[in-house]
């Protein structure tokens, strides 16, 4: 598990993060670790709205946020840094906006691009973990194949209907999201049925992992795949494992 630098904390943000660095194994080491860390969400939508909210809160110390397009009616009912009085605007200007009215101590990198495989490379360069919350699996593979080559850890998240998916990858050491999905998926679209509040679910607890990853405390969800669905509450935690054939962690 990786353990980033050290930034010491300020008086205030000992007493803004005094309650989550009360956990034991946490503590202001975390803290600092935390302060000292980037983290690259790649789409900021009802998923990464959430996971960036959730990491602004926690105190991380840069966010580099890639996402396209400007706010509609149908983006209010899950992506919760945009607004009402915001359609019709850039979604990155409202993501920014709304993450430092929270946070004014955060730097971020706002792209007002979606991630593919032109730009896959420097953005992954800019951070020192990443978020995959894009819908497409052109988006999610073009990442998978960089955090590879760059060794950085990923936490990977989807969600469908009612029906959530999470698990950390660490390259060199556990499967990628290409040993999981050999093949592109057929008739997958970006557009598909989705409660805000499932997404928000397995945001916080994206959010978590990437919080226990960078700070190097708890069990993140390296070699497994946690799935659930809401409609019945039922949670299953499976192994995976790494492919020899992968075609991309394969040759790493």
């Amino acid at each position: 598990m990786m353990q980033s630098e050290r930034r010491s904390l300020t008086d205030h943000e000992r007493a803004v993060y005094e309650w989550q660095m009360w956990v034991p194994d946490f503590g202001e080491e975390g803290q600092e670790r935390l302060k000292a860390s980037s983290v690259l969400i790649s789409r900021v939508g009802g998923l990464g709205s959430v996971v960036a909210y959730e990491l602004a809160a926690a105190g991380i110390g840069k966010l580099v946020l890639a996402h396209a397009g400007d706010i509609k009616p149908s983006d209010l009912n899950r992506q919760l840094l945009m607004t009402h009085e915001g359609l019709g605007t850039p979604r990155i200007e409202s993501i920014g906006r709304r993450l430092l009215e929270l946070n004014p101590r955060l730097e971020l990198e706002l792209i007002p691009e979606n991630l593919g495989e032109a730009n896959a490379r420097s953005l992954v360069e800019h951070a020192d973990l990443v978020v995959d919350c894009a819908p497409l699996f052109e988006e999610r593979f073009a990442l998978n194949h960089e955090i590879v080559r760059q060794a950085k850890p990923m936490v990977e998240c989807a969600m469908y209907e009612l029906q959530c998916q999470i698990t950390t990858i660490l390259p060199g050491e556990t499967p990628c999201l290409a040993c999981i999905y050999p093949e592109m998926p057929a008739a997958w679209k970006r557009e598909f049925p989705v409660f805000g509040a499932v997404s928000g679910s397995v945001g916080c607890m994206a959010a978590m992992e990437a919080i226990k990853v960078l700070s190097g405390f708890g069990d993140p969800l390296a070699g497994r795949l946690l799935t659930y669905d809401l409609r019945d509450l039922s949670f299953r935690k499976l192994e995976v494992r790494r492919r020899e054939d992968c075609r991309v962690c394969s040759q790493a």
